[in-house]
């Protein structure tokens, strides 16, 4: 009688500690469900500054190649448009040709710059904050390259300038360019131009570069298989 008691008893308590042990479980799934799996804002800020390098990588390397400007609507350089009416008059004296071939060269010149960008921008990735990834991590698809795009263009600029200036060189564009609007300034009664072509082959350049940087970021933040480390897969699979 006393063994029977003492095997209904050990029962008895065994169902009492497995009752124990799964409502403990439901609590814990519960406050995993309220909480989530929180990252710590150092995972946050290396994660983005992660995904902006790998954008700026990708970005980089694609305009880089053979025709990553020139066979890119997107990005693609076009005549400067403030100097439109004098493509448009050096067509009809029949330099077409020689137009086309300047429009080749500068596209050929923001490609061979681009070659120089990663590490500039790269640099500047380091600027941001802890603060400022967390604001960013919850934003539009192309926030992050806004951010950089913000706080760092100046600094871009003056460092990315003197890249393309000398790729411009390196293709002579910039001679064609001056050839170009020297032909059109001995037109009578046209305007006379200023043939400097360096602040706008580098503003142009920039902005193709960033073009490329945004898609890479929308990229990883809507496409699972394009985060291809497990931070940008914690990271961005939390949002």
């Amino acid at each position: 009688m006393n063994k029977f008691i003492s095997i209904v008893l050990l029962f008895v308590a065994m169902v009492i500690a497995l009752n124990a042990r799964a409502q403990l479980d439901q609590l814990k799934k519960a406050a995993k469900s309220l909480t989530g799996d929180k990252l710590s804002s150092e995972e946050i800020a290396q994660g983005l500054k992660e995904a902006l390098t790998n954008g700026i990588s990708k970005g980089s390397d694609q305009v880089s190649r053979l025709d990553g400007y020139f066979k890119n609507p997107e990005i693609k350089i076009p005549f400067p448009p403030e100097a439109k009416k004098a493509e448009e008059k050096l067509r009809q004296i029949g330099m077409g040709s020689e137009v086309d071939k300047f429009v080749l060269a500068l596209n050929r010149a923001a490609e061979d710059a681009a070659k120089e960008a990663k590490p500039i921008f790269v640099a500047a990735i380091k600027s941001m904050t802890i603060q400022d990834a967390a604001g960013i991590l919850k934003g539009k698809p192309d926030a992050a390259t806004q951010y950089l795009k913000r706080t760092t263009s100046p600094a871009l600029k003056e460092k990315f300038k003197p890249v393309v200036q000398n790729s411009l060189n390196k293709v002579n564009a910039t001679k064609y360019y001056k050839d170009l609007i020297n032909t059109y300034n001995k037109i009578p009664l046209v305007q006379k131009m200023n043939p400097d072509l360096d602040d706008y082959a580098t503003d142009k350049a920039i902005e193709g570069l960033f073009v490329m940087i945004a898609k890479e970021e929308k990229n990883i933040r809507s496409n699972p298989v394009a985060r291809t480390s497990e931070l940008l897969k914690k990271v961005f699979g939390n949002q």
